[in-house]
């Protein structure tokens, strides 16, 4: 399956400083939702996370995965992505960096020596896009 071309409207929604409901799927195949940061790499979209949280566990066992992204300006206007998670190692950390200076302006709180942070990388199969 091919990964489906964001149109601009879908890659200008995603490349501003709108916040992402990210949804993974629990052992017991219920939702586990978080609001999230995203970055926009092409035709796919790149979170953050720690290896511990409940997302990357869930990910690692079924990499299946919405992100849902609405215009903080005009809330009628969304696009949520279907698709797969892979989950890539960030051992420097540059890409929580990258969005803390995105959405905050400043360096991300420092973190436990020990934290292993990883990237979400999405890959949409379905892009669904909403506008009023």
């Amino acid at each position: 399956m091919s990964t489906p071309t964001l149109d601009p409207a879908v890659r200008a929604l995603l490349d501003a400083r709108n916040f992402a409901t990210v949804t993974t799927l629990n052992p017991d195949g219920g939702p586990q939702s978080s609001v999230m940061w995203l970055k926009r790499q092409g035709d796919t979209v790149l979170l953050s996370t720690t290896a511990g949280r409940q997302k990357a566990r869930n990910l690692a066992r079924d990499p299946r995965i919405s992100v849902s992204v609405y215009d903080l300006a005009n809330p009628y206007s969304s696009v949520e992505l279907r698709g797969t998670a892979e989950l890539l190692p960030d051992p420097d950390r540059q890409l929580p960096y990258e969005l803390s200076h995105r959405y905050l302006g400043t360096d991300p709180p420092l973190a436990e020596p020990d934290e292993e942070r990883l990237i979400i990388r999405v890959t949409p199969a379905r892009v669904l896009r909403f506008a009023v």
